[in-house]
């Protein structure tokens, strides 16, 4: 287990949340009560909430329905014209939880009186008689029918590929006394890049001692724990044990899919679905990793942008000082507004010999801003779009002569990417995956630049050639 350590100056509201848990009836677990008194202290010095994010990864069916359900009923009935979201993977999900677990608890519960759901799709909330306000939210939507939210719960964030569902709320609570995000999940897949950057946050923090504004939980195995065993999953299991829900299954239950369901494996969204990792396989690729790798001028750029427009990202290849081609995400951001800005300050600073971007592509629209500021911007031909990808592929998984610093999402990229025929040859699909796959091609195009481009700059023979 790593938690965020209890703060013994502070008075805490985690002993109320546990009394509206045994009201709903379903008294906190020791797991739950640790987290409800940290996450709710009090800052003695303003008297507030003390921390603004709580970040909490446990296995599957531990209990955390009962402990978020309890926060909220507990802000609600604390302090008057709360508003509050809950959000899941998916408005379905997020629905059903919200109808099946929240509501027909609160209705078998003494707060029963105390409120009045509305079913109107696209509008659900239970709307407490104190002006308090439940409703539902999902990646991608607008947050919530409210200008301001005190409280947002986004429930299995390993779902959320993008950051999007944060930065919808986040802007909602700035001006709230008391706000606070808790992103709760259990184990993710290679795609879960949300969630993966707090779980490497929250495991620093924790491990360096340092207390911030954001509290971090999480229950999980150790490095070499073997995930198939049982004796592994009772170890870490969060809700395990007499105080468990439904008691103590111990020797009668096996846990099925045990590597989601053990969350803080190492490999805790390092490894996917049986989906993933069909064009490129997750033993070739993390072979190759190199946190230090670096290269050596020239390089080259590639630029892409998702076909919804939602994300972008920004690659950098070149040849490292072993002769050893070397490939990296130098940024990878939501939106496309950035990125013309961002490759002219890298152009400047590094003096490239291509920057790339598919003109038959979604990036297409970056072009004519690029060159209006005097970068000159190379695009592939078709058979020359195969050839990056093709070519990427081959140095991975052939001839081994990559190197790239490990990034989430470019490993999420990899690990999702599908083929699409192209002339006699193929490429890297744009559409009909679950993943955000920008970042392959922005590297596979940098990577194709610097093969193409790179002796105009530099007489040494290139190893991709």
């Amino acid at each position: 287990m790593l938690a965020t350590p209890r703060d013994p100056s502070r008075k805490t509201l985690g002993g109320a949340v546990a009394r509206v848990a045994k009201q709903l009836g379903k008294p906190l677990i020791p797991w739950q009560r640790l987290v409800a008194d940290v996450a709710l202290e009090i800052d003695p010095a303003t008297g507030r909430l003390a921390y603004r994010e709580v970040d909490l990864t446990t296995p599957r069916q531990s209990g955390k329905t009962t402990l978020e359900l309890a926060v909220m009923v507990h802000r609600a009935r604390t302090w008057a014209e709360s508003r509050m979201l809950y959000g899941a993977q998916d408005r379905i999900h997020a629905r059903a939880k919200w109808e099946d677990d929240h509501l027909a608890t609160l209705q078998h519960s003494p707060f029963a009186g105390e409120y009045r759901p509305r079913f109107q799709r696209g509008d659900e909330a239970i709307r407490w008689h104190n002006g308090s306000w439940h409703g539902i939210t999902a990646a991608g939507e607008k947050a919530g029918h409210s200008d301001v939210l005190d409280l947002v719960v986004v429930d299995e964030a390993w779902a959320h590929e993008g950051t999007q569902i944060e930065q919808g709320v986040s802007p909602t609570m700035v001006t709230r006394a008391q706000p606070q995000l808790w992103v709760v999940s259990t184990a993710g897949t290679v795609r879960s890049t949300y969630f993966r950057a707090k779980v490497e946050q929250g495991r620093a923090r924790v491990g360096a001692g340092q207390r911030s504004t954001a509290a971090y939980f999480e229950w999980s195995a150790r490095e070499g724990s073997d995930p198939a065993n049982p004796a592994t999953w009772w170890g870490v299991h969060a809700g395990a044990g007499p105080h468990g829900p439904g008691g103590d299954h111990r020797g009668r239950v096996r846990p099925a899919g045990p590597r989601r369901l053990l969350p803080g494996l190492p490999q805790l969204v390092a490894r996917g679905d049986p989906a993933d990792w069909q064009v490129i396989t997750e033993l070739d690729w993390r072979a190759l990793a190199d946190p230090d790798s670096a290269a050596v001028d020239p390089v080259a750029f590639g630029a892409d942008v998702t076909p919804d427009r939602s994300h972008a990202a920004i690659g950098v290849a070149g040849l490292r000082d072993d002769g050893l081609g070397h490939a990296e995400v130098v940024d990878h951001r939501p939106g496309t507004g950035w990125v013309v800005g961002r490759l002219v300050e890298l152009a400047d600073r590094w003096q490239p010999c291509a920057v790339v971007v598919d003109d038959t592509g979604p990036a297409s629209s970056l072009i004519a801003p690029l060159e209006a500021a005097g970068i000159e911007v190379t695009k592939p031909t078709t058979r020359a779009r195969a050839a990056a990808d093709t070519g990427f592929y081959d140095a991975v998984t052939d001839t081994r002569s990559l190197r790239y610093r490990p990034h989430p999402a470019l490993d999420a990229a990899v690990a999702g990417a599908a083929k699409r025929p192209l002339d006699d040859s193929w490429a890297w699909a744009r559409r009909g995956l679950s993943v955000d796959i920008c970042p392959l091609v922005a590297v596979s195009l940098a990577r194709w630049g610097h093969a193409t481009r790179a002796h105009l700059h530099n007489r040494e023979p290139s190893i991709y050639l």
